[in-house]
């Protein structure tokens, strides 16, 4: 190998975001956060929402191909079926 020919142990040559398991840093580390928090306002104020915001926002933002998540693809939905008009030709 040559000095020119550097092999990093990170996505995409340093170019790429990092990730754990199927969420990139941020998301883990806002989802980390959340869970605590929610888990300690359950415990004291027993109200369960914060803990549902948070299992939303966990399954919303998991990475599928390390390029898109969950809500890029419900939202590519909504904009298929609802806010783009789609065009058909008929021919016979």
């Amino acid at each position: 190998m040559n000095r020119g020919d550097v092999m990093y142990i990170y996505p995409d040559n340093l170019k790429g975001k990092s990730t754990m398991f199927l969420w990139t840093l941020r998301d883990m580390l806002i989802v980390i956060i959340g869970a605590v928090l929610s888990a300690a306002c359950t415990a004291v104020f027993d109200f369960i929402i914060p803990c549902v915001a948070v299992g939303v926002y966990a399954f919303l933002t998991i990475r599928i191909d390390n390029e898109l998540n969950i809500s890029d693809y419900i939202r590519f939905a909504f904009r298929f079926f609802v806010t783009e008009q789609q065009i058909f030709y008929w021919r016979l």
